[in-house]
């Protein structure tokens, strides 16, 4: 066994698990204020990077500033689809949220590549393609500074749930009666969640999108992104950060050891493995709370 392709393989799975993970600390920081399963994730990670794209391209502005606009759009378009959609659904049984959710992402899924077309989109953030040499281990940059960029995310929204916001927002995930009876604005919360699981899912789009082009298969980030939310715990965000690094290094280790040996596919099977032992079990993750109801 060629320990040096394996130490290569975790190294750079490592700083793709970060990325992954940036995708999944929106779904956690909406189901740790509102309770709902975010499904529609990877459709807006995928739009936030055609935005960033949109603004950068077509319309001409610098990329230094067109991925901020791209991140306060996508903070706008996170609110909004609180307000218009989600908020309709109170009172309803969660399920039907989720649902919900589901249909969104299938709906930006198709709607945008149409509008845009399916050929993938170029988003060049500065980034030299050339690879990094660390003695003899060769490191993808466009990943490096992705998975840099994704850990300080995860570590800044640490701080925020630390602060008087995420105060707000973890007693909205504690108890919304209770929250409401004291006078916090629960529905106000809950969209500041959208905002910033969209933010987040933008940061990480225009980081994939930079790395392997802006189309309709970044939406299929949603399927690692909840890998990483179950194993790391829904309501967990250093749980986040755990499980981005096990299924990151995971999946580059089996692409890179088991591909030569069943002909390839194992990338895709990684993530829905993990989903599957994790439910079976430990269904509420590694970091997740047990939630105990007292008949």
């Amino acid at each position: 066994m060629d320990y040096l392709l394996i130490l290569e393989l975790g190294v750079n799975g490592v700083f793709v698990g970060l990325m992954y993970a940036l995708v999944a600390l929106g779904m956690v920081l909406i189901y740790k204020t509102s309770g709902i399963a975010n499904l529609a994730q990877g459709a807006l990670a995928m739009t936030g990077a055609y935005m960033a794209w949109v603004v950068s391209g077509p319309l001409g502005i610098p990329i230094w500033l067109a991925v901020p606009v791209a991140i306060v759009g996508m903070f706008g378009v996170g609110a909004a689809t609180e307000r218009l959609a989600l908020r309709r659904m109170i009172g309803q049984p969660v399920i039907m949220a989720i649902m919900l959710t589901l249909g969104i992402e299938i709906m930006l899924r198709g709607l945008l590549p149409g509008m845009a077309g399916v050929a993938v989109k170029r988003l060049d953030i500065g980034i030299p393609g050339s690879p990094l040499f660390l003695g003899d281990i060769l490191i993808n940059r466009s990943t490096m500074i992705g998975g840099a960029v994704s850990l300080v995310m995860i570590l800044v929204s640490l701080l925020l749930f630390n602060s008087r916001l995420g105060v707000v927002m973890r007693a909205v995930s504690d108890d919304q009666t209770a929250s409401w009876a004291v006078g916090i604005r629960v529905e106000r919360a809950i969209a500041i969640s959208w905002g910033l699981a969209a933010a987040s899912a933008t940061v990480a789009g225009v980081m994939w999108g930079a790395t392997q082009g802006v189309d309709w298969s970044l939406s299929l980030l949603l399927i690692k992104a909840l890998a990483i939310a179950i194993l790391g715990g829904l309501d967990s965000i250093p749980g986040v950060l755990i499980a981005g690094l096990i299924v990151g290094v995971a999946e580059s280790v089996a692409t890179g050891v088991l591909d030569p040996l069943v002909g390839g596919g194992t990338r895709d099977v990684v993530a829905s493995v993990i989903i599957l032992l994790t439910l079976l079990l430990k269904p509420h993750g590694l970091f997740g709370r047990e939630h105990i109801e007292r008949i």
